[in-house]
């Protein structure tokens, strides 16, 4: 009986020794892998930044409003030959009764790059590359324009109007927010100098 409890004793011992060995075997083989992975998760699952940008901005309706419309099959559509550039500066501002429309606290949209509201009239911004856009902006001025909704990213600028949803876009990792501003600095440039917003008529002394 004790030489069979021995025996017993050494074939586990054996296969404890085995059991591990292969354990070890197997974490030379997943780290490499491992490894691959976080450095694909790094880019959202895409193979570089700004491609990873490029995915965000297209999923969160960024050419919904700064790309202008032409007219397609369906109606209005992105004109991507335009694409980012903002309001177009030859566009003259919406013809509409802005007093009706800011009592009312109604959004009126010309091509969805222009807007009336209770705040006055604003303009989709130029966020191409260009020197007109986005061209001359450091990473840090974009995460403090998308953090705190300041105008170019300057601290002491006016806030960004509506309709821009900083509010939301502020919950963006800084990883996601540095993905987006690689992808519009590789955006083809588009010189268009996007009109000022103008301020509401009912607020002006008559």
């Amino acid at each position: 009986m004790k030489k069979l409890s021995g025996g017993i004793i050494v074939i586990l011992f054996v296969s404890i020794i085995f059991i591990f060995s292969k354990c070890n075997g197997n974490n030379s083989e997943v780290t490499p892998k491992d490894s691959t992975m976080v450095a694909t998760n790094t880019f959202g699952g895409f193979g570089s930044q700004v491609k990873w940008g490029e995915h965000i901005v297209s999923v969160s309706g960024c050419n919904d409003c700064h790309t202008p419309k032409k007219m397609g099959p369906q109606g209005p559509e992105p004109d991507f030959s335009l694409a980012l550039s903002g309001h177009p500066s030859q566009i003259p501002a919406p013809d509409v009764d802005r007093k009706e429309m800011e009592s009312k606290g109604l959004i009126v949209t010309r091509d969805l790059t222009a807007w009336v509201g209770p705040w006055g009239i604003s303009y989709t911004a130029n966020i191409t590359s260009d020197s007109t856009g986005i061209g001359n902006w450091k990473e840090d001025q974009f995460i403090l324009c998308m953090r705190q909704g300041k105008y170019m990213g300057i601290a002491n600028e006016r806030s960004l109007l509506p309709p821009m949803p900083w509010q939301e876009f502020r919950l963006m990792t800084d990883g996601e927010l540095k993905a987006i501003f690689a992808y519009l600095k590789s955006t083809r440039p588009i010189h268009n100098i996007v009109p000022q917003p103008q301020p509401p008529v009912l607020a002006m002394k008559k």
